[in-house]
C-alpha cells in the first residue's frame, strides 16, 4: 500500500503542511515513521480521512496541481489531483471516487481501465474533466 509524507498528504487534502502536521499531532490521522524518520500516512487511512475532512468542510481549495511529477501534456485544463476513496467493480464498468480537497469526483470507467491502471483505494490519482456541456446553478 502506498504511503504519503505529511507534505504530500497536505497537498491531497488541499491544506497547508502545518495544518496536516497539527492534525497528525492531534491523532486525527494515523502516521508511522519510515527508516529515515519521516512521518508517513498510509494511503487507506488518508483516503478515509480525506472524506471526513471534506464532509466537515475543513479542506482547502483542491483542483490545483501540487503533484511532485511533471504534468502530462493534455488539452484537458480542469485537473483535480486527489486520492482514490472508493473503487466499485462491476462486470464491465467500474465506479471510481476521488476526493480532491473539498471536491468529491465520481467517474464511471471500464473495469478493464481500472485493472490496467491498478487503481485502488488510497492511491493518488488526478481526475481530469473536459466537457462541452457545463451546467451552472445560481447559488
Amino acid at each position: 500500500m502506498q504511503s504519503y509524507t505529511i507534505g504530500q498528504a497536505a497537498r491531497l487534502l488541499g491544506v497547508s503542511p502545518d495544518t496536516a502536521r497539527r492534525w497528525a499531532d492531534a491523532g486525527r490521522v494515523a502516521t508511522h515513521r519510515d527508516a529515515s524518520g519521516r512521518r508517513l500516512v498510509d494511503g487507506r487511512d488518508l483516503a478515509a480521512f480525506a472524506i471526513e475532512v471534506a464532509q466537515n468542510g475543513q479542506g482547502g481549495q483542491g483542483g490545483q496541481s501540487g503533484q511532485d511529477e511533471e504534468e502530462p501534456f493534455t488539452s484537458t485544463r480542469n485537473a483535480f489531483p486527489g486520492i482514490i476513496t472508493s473503487v466499485r467493480l462491476g462486470d464491465v464498468a467500474a465506479q471510481v471516487e476521488i476526493q480532491a480537497g473539498p471536491h468529491r469526483l465520481v467517474s464511471l470507467v471500464t473495469r478493464e481501465a481500472v485493472e490496467e491502471l491498478g487503481l485502488e483505494v488510497g492511491m493518488r490519482a488526478t481526475a481530469r474533466v473536459k466537457s462541452t456541456s457545463v451546467h451552472i446553478d445560481r447559488g
